[in-house]
């Protein structure tokens, strides 16, 4: 038997089944945390954030139209839950890669050891900077144009559905992009002169539907989906 669909499982959900927003969430978690990671730059907010708009979404369910995919309609929530957060706490600083990320970096080296392409540690060293060079960067940006960068060139969401999930127009997805893009390349510029030809990969760059859910805390410099932390839930 095919599994339900994102609108069956929402639809079920409203009909008062009680599994079926939780298969929803679990579906979509991982790309859900991503975008609330890089959206607020922090774990601890981005907990926050997503739990909240987990809730909002569970209790607005009956609200969605179907005008749009289920996932837009998670993102939107989601988004707009992180962006709550970040006015409320006036968050306009850089703020610090996560204590344990030096274990993060063993597991990528772990597993890029187990396919026989050794790691050579000057070169961990300056993915690590870069990454954190990156984050600082996208914390000066003002909210709206993060979450747009954050959508478009690290989630590679097409334009129009961001437009969606922002609930703004196109061109004003593709404005804030572009004025987020030129802030950026101003504060990285020696981060991308020295990037090498094959930087992407250097940088976990994967496409949109590389959705796991690796063991571990959040990569916060890559843009592997990951997890959220254990205790995000919906109750």
């Amino acid at each position: 038997m095919s599994e339900p669909s994102d609108k069956e499982l929402l639809a079920a959900h409203v009909a008062g089944d009680p599994e079926a927003f939780g298969t929803l969430v679990t579906r979509h978690r991982d790309r859900l945390w991503a975008v609330a990671l890089r959206t607020c730059g922090h774990p601890e907010t981005a907990a926050d954030g997503l739990q909240e708009g987990l809730v909002a979404a569970f209790r607005r369910a009956g609200s969605f139209r179907g005008d749009a995919a289920v996932t837009t309609w998670l993102h939107r929530v989601v988004v707009n839950a992180c962006l709550d957060r970040l006015r409320a706490e006036k968050v306009r600083r850089a703020e610090p890669l996560p204590d344990d990320l030096d274990a993060v970096e063993a597991g990528h080296r772990r597993t890029r050891e187990t396919v026989g392409d050794a790691v050579d540690p000057a070169e961990r060293g300056l993915v690590v900077e870069r990454r954190e060079r990156v984050l600082a960067a996208l914390a000066t940006l003002p909210d709206e144009q993060r979450a747009a960068i954050v959508l478009v060139d690290m989630e590679g969401y097409p334009v129009a559905e961001v437009a969606q999930i922002l609930d703004c127009a196109e061109g004003t997805v593709k404005s804030r992009c572009s004025r987020g893009r030129a802030r950026l390349a101003v504060l990285l510029a020696d981060v991308l002169d020295d990037l090498p030809a094959d930087a992407d990969a250097d940088a976990g760059r994967t496409p949109p539907h590389d959705a796991g859910n690796p063991t571990g805390a959040p990569d916060v410099g890559s843009v592997t989906p990951r997890g959220p932390p254990a205790g995000t839930a919906v109750d």
